[in-house]
């Protein structure tokens, strides 16, 4: 028995906390659907009138919507490491982006020592698949086959052309598990067929063999390209043409219609197959939306550790189990996820692996006052030289105000962060630069470390 399988054996060992007398379905099938760089703002259930999304507005009013979750991340890579681990990503061992240049860090990827949501459920019975964005290692070693699906399709980078399926460096990168496969088809579109086939192949109504698929959408992502666009990169040919700001907004609005349209579908199959109600669809963004987007009231943009690089939209829908048009201002993070599955799954986790994310089962339910109180739970983020640290409705901001040097503030009556109360509450400053200290202490010892590149 390989090393590997001994590790997740073990984990066995360790049960989860139970659902007895919960009410809910047993083993019920999972879906992770994720947009990238979707703003606060982008869906018109988070307010927007540029345009609609009915489908996300459809799945919000059904069942429950979050107006305070966050990605782990503030970029692609970290928040995608998070989510399938429930670590934060520099204890994971990817504290920033994977970049598609070799003269970077390509050869960077999600360790085999990281257990993934994907391995404690197959290990479960449950069937497996992630159709679209990866982003965790370009080596077929890294190759999401090799971290608990059995079935991938879709791209390894941080984004791909969504006609041609070139990455940024002009390399082809389309997979079928870990063959390159090239398939024609507007990206959005691949993603969704396959998803919808993939339910419908293993849609199960008795609940004896269930799925957790995981959906990582490319949109709203540059480049920004609508289903009858032509391709902008090929070999040799990877920048594609500028732009007006007009063009691109036009654009985005088309590319989240047809994301949008991609949910809807997944919620159509599911409810034609009739295991809507036996199914758990979560719907979330990576990190917040660039400049091309919209953050709503929020400052900043992905990148930043303010609240629009990482404050997103998100949706849980859950028929029969979750009530419909329910709002939730619990504090969450994708890092959650990977708990709340487990649990529900009637899983296990992995004992003495270090979690950072919590099970929000009963946030799901509506039993919230069994959740951690938002002033118990301490949150941190940090990319490069900023960082941001979360405690109740207080946070402190690092690395973006040079002149201020750190940034206090109040979010119930500031969500904009506009108003820096740093001086006037100097013991709370100490209190939560000494809590990011600690963290920043804590991950690193035992962080997950990655090999040094091959000469």
């Amino acid at each position: 028995m390989s090393d590997r399988r001994v590790v997740l054996a073990a984990l066995v060992l360790c049960a989860c906390p139970g659902l007895a007398g919960a009410g809910l379905p047993k083993r019920p099938n999972l879906v992770v659907v994720m947009a990238d760089d979707m703003g606060y703002g982008d869906a018109s259930c988070y307010g927007n009138t540029a345009f609609q999304t009915p489908h996300l507005d459809r799945l919000a009013a059904e069942g429950l919507r979050f107006t305070d979750f966050h990605s782990s991340g503030s970029v692609c890579s970290p928040t995608r490491a998070g989510l399938l681990t429930g670590r934060y990503q520099q204890r994971a061992g990817i504290p920033g982006v994977i970049n598609a240049d070799p003269k970077v860090n390509r050869h960077h990827g999600l360790m085999p020592l990281e257990v993934t949501f994907a391995e404690l459920l197959r290990a479960e019975g449950y069937r497996t698949a992630v159709f679209g964005k990866w982003h965790l290692g370009y080596q077929k070693r890294f190759n999401p086959i090799h971290h608990g699906f059995e079935r991938f399709r879709g791209y390894v980078s941080g984004n791909v052309d969504y006609i041609s399926h070139f990455d940024r460096m002009g390399i082809a990168d389309w997979w079928d598990g870990d063959r390159l496969v090239p398939e024609p088809g507007y990206s959005t579109h691949l993603i969704t067929r396959h998803a919808v086939r993939f339910i419908k192949q293993h849609a199960d109504r008795s609940g004896k063999k269930p799925f957790c698929l995981y959906v990582a959408h490319e949109c709203p992502h540059s480049p920004y390209q609508g289903p009858k666009d032509r391709p902008v990169r090929g070999p040799g040919r990877t920048k594609p043409k500028k732009m007006s700001r007009k063009d691109i907004k036009a654009t985005y609005g088309r590319m989240m219609t047809e994301m949008d349209r991609g949910v809807g579908a997944i919620a159509t199959a599911l409810k034609d197959a009739g295991i809507a109600d036996r199914t758990l669809v979560l719907f979330f963004s990576d990190n917040g939306a660039n400049r091309n987007g919209r953050n709503g009231p929020l400052r900043g943009f992905k990148g930043s550790v303010w609240e629009g690089g990482h404050r997103v939209p998100a949706i849980a829908w859950w028929p029969g189990t979750i009530s419909p048009g329910r709002k939730t201002s619990t504090l969450v993070t994708t890092l959650d996820v990977m708990p709340t599955l487990i649990e529900l799954a009637g899983g296990r986790l992995p004992d003495g692996h270090r979690l950072d994310g919590v099970s929000l089962v009963n946030v799901l339910t509506g039993n919230e006052m069994n959740v951690r109180k938002p002033g118990r739970r301490t949150l941190f983020w940090a990319f490069g030289q900023r960082a941001a640290v979360r405690r109740g409705d207080w946070k402190l901001v690092v690395g973006h105000l040079p002149a201020e040097g750190v940034g206090l503030y109040n979010l119930k009556g500031d969500l904009g962060e506009r108003t820096n109360l740093a001086a006037s509450e100097p013991e709370r400053v100490k209190a939560l630069q000494a809590a990011l200290s600690a963290w920043r202490i804590d991950v690193a010892r035992g962080a997950t470390r990655q090999k040094a590149q091959a000469k």
